[in-house]
């Protein structure tokens, strides 16, 4: 799975690079080379300084306040115990006070990572459950992929600049041309790089199955997850709207998804063991609309998650 996993990640990253290298030459035949070399550049400093800037953003909006180990011995015992077993830093601890239950990791690098969960979450899972959650958020710090999404996301920023600044521009053939072939490049990079979103989930997933030696202790936290933010007011939800990209599901299809896991706790103890987990992945089936959702979602379908957990041995 995790070659795989590679191997797709690798390909997206190739195709989104050669995307942005014709659209250049594109640009530069039609505009001269100025051009795009300043939006380029005006695009990657867009990004530096979001890339720089972003975990105040994320610590004002998500209300995140960091422990001590006095504070919570077993959430920092868990999250220091994992960190080890995955040879990174132990990153700093924190814990947000909205009431979705959901997780997410953020930081510049393996050293400034930092985790967080939020009261909601501690309020629904099972130390198993949390443990796995957890493992879930250390693996993106693993895999450093906060810094790949972030530098991906240039390349939308860039084909939109571009878009804007030719459609503007003096000469107006020219200029309509460039405009429609760089919005033409924004769609398609913006859906791969929600492709790899997707895709640094089952990484991260993977990563926590590995640490913990128990999937299904994933499978039963996102089916809580979602059942539990299935039943939060559309208000909560919106909270945090703006940064769902970082948690471990997506709050915003918590309704459908608790439709579509509704016959996962085969015994009604609001639990998915290992058994539970096997039998929904060989019975459970994805919708044409659901494959089709996914296309535009930064999350994969919590399905297919479990799906995916249920295949590591």
């Amino acid at each position: 799975m995790r070659f795989s996993l590679y191997i797709r990640l690798a390909f997206a990253i190739m195709l989104l690079f050669a995307i942005i290298y014709g659209l250049l030459v594109l640009i530069a035949y039609f505009a001269g080379y100025a051009q795009p070399i300043v939006l380029a550049v005006l695009a990657f400093i867009i990004v530096f300084i979001q890339y720089m800037v972003s975990p105040k953003i994320v610590e004002m909006t998500m209300r995140v306040k960091y422990i001590t180990r006095e504070d919570n011995p077993k959430l920092y015992g868990m999250v220091e115990k994992l960190a080890k077993e995955a040879g990174i830093p132990t990153p700093k601890i924190g814990i947000s006070m909205l009431e979705i239950p959901n997780a997410f990791a953020f930081g510049r690098s393996k050293r400034d990572g930092r985790v967080c969960v939020t009261k909601g979450l501690l309020r629904i899972l099972n130390d198993e459950e949390l443990e796995a959650v957890i493992g879930h958020e250390i693996s993106h710090i693993k895999h450093r992929d906060m810094v790949v999404i972030t530098m991906l996301s240039v390349i939308p920023l860039l084909s939109y600049l571009i878009f804007w600044n030719s459609l503007w521009g003096r000469r107006r053939g020219e200029g309509a041309a460039i405009a429609f072939a760089a919005f033409l490049v924004y769609l398609i990079s913006n859906l791969i790089v929600l492709y790899v979103s997707r895709i640094r989930e089952y990484y991260a997933d993977y990563g926590s199955a590995i640490l913990t030696k128990k999937p299904h202790a994933l499978a039963s936290a996102l089916y809580r997850i979602t059942l539990a933010t299935s039943g939060l007011p559309k208000e909560k939800i919106k909270e945090a709207e703006g940064m769902k990209a970082f948690f471990a599901t997506d709050p915003s299809t918590s309704r459908r998804d608790a439709f579509d896991l509704k016959q996962a706790d085969l015994n009604l103890d609001g639990h998915i063991d290992e058994y539970e987990m096997k039998v929904f992945a060989e019975r459970a089936k994805i919708s044409t609309t659901d494959k089709l959702m996914e296309i535009f979602s930064s999350h994969p379908n919590v399905v297919n998650r479990i799906k995916k957990l249920a295949a590591i041995k």
